[in-house]
């Protein structure tokens, strides 16, 4: 028995992602706070798209992997909220309507292919924005996640579903130029007790809150402060960079 490529993507993230909520509040809060469209850029399989819709804010999604739509559509219809899905890449997108607020949570920025990728991403976000419509676009503390010599790993992502079980165990953090690599060891047996792994790697690049400041500002948005999302036993802490277009 096998899984399919596109559904072991959306098992693969939901195990690595679909469990983190330490950021949910200051979603919820921004976007009471536009009290208009939201955007979320790298929106996977619908972990705050969803959390948004079910409390009644129009939401539009986006994500490059068409298996996460999909899969974020059909849990929108389970649920019976309203997502607009989108396949497409976060920093080249074009759609028939504009945003009061476009969030880009846990690690989009770092993966969008560079300071080339983030302008192309900015510039994009803000032709979608509305006039004082806002982009929050959070930041991995990457330097925590270097690990101590003498500190033991964090316990591994675990997650069952339909007898399939997964295991995703970080195994290192290194530097290389630009960032920092992430080694994953992802374990997954089946319900036949067959078991298959793979060494998984996520290359994050360096950013901080001052430098994406400075390349909003060249996208012509303006630094309208930050937000900080706490760490927890699991994950880093983030830190959360709200950029403003003109009124």
């Amino acid at each position: 028995m096998t899984v399919a490529p596109g559904e072991t993507a959306v098992l693969w993230h939901d195990a690595e992602c679909g469990s983190y909520s330490a950021d949910l509040p200051l979603w919820r809060e921004l976007a009471a706070e536009a009290a208009g469209p939201v955007l979320d850029l790298g929106c996977g399989t619908g972990r705050v798209a969803l959390e948004l819709a079910q409390l009644g804010h129009d939401v539009t999604a986006l994500d490059i992997e068409p298996r996460f739509v999909e899969e974020l559509r059909r849990r929108a219809r389970e649920r019976e909220v309203p997502v607009t899905t989108i396949v497409g890449d976060a920093s080249r997108f074009h759609l028939e309507r504009s945003f009061a607020l476009a969030i880009a949570p846990m690690q989009l920025v770092h993966i969008v292919g560079g300071s080339a990728g983030r302008a192309a991403m900015l510039t994009a976000v803000r032709r979608h924005l509305l006039p004082g419509g806002r982009l929050a676009a959070a930041l991995a503390n990457t330097a925590a996640t270097l690990r101590a010599d003498n500190q033991l790993p964090p316990l591994p992502d675990v997650m069952e579903r339909d007898g399939w079980v997964l295991s995703s165990q970080p195994l290192d953090v290194r530097l290389e130029e630009g960032g920092v690599a992430v080694d994953r060891l992802r374990q997954l047996v089946s319900p036949a007790g067959e078991l298959s792994d793979e060494l998984h790697t996520i290359h994050l690049d360096a950013l901080t809150p001052d430098e994406l400041e400075e390349e909003g500002r060249a996208a012509g948005l303006r630094p309208a402060g930050c937000r900080s999302v706490a760490e927890t036993a699991d994950h880093v802490g983030s830190t959360v960079v709200i950029l403003e277009s003109p009124a």
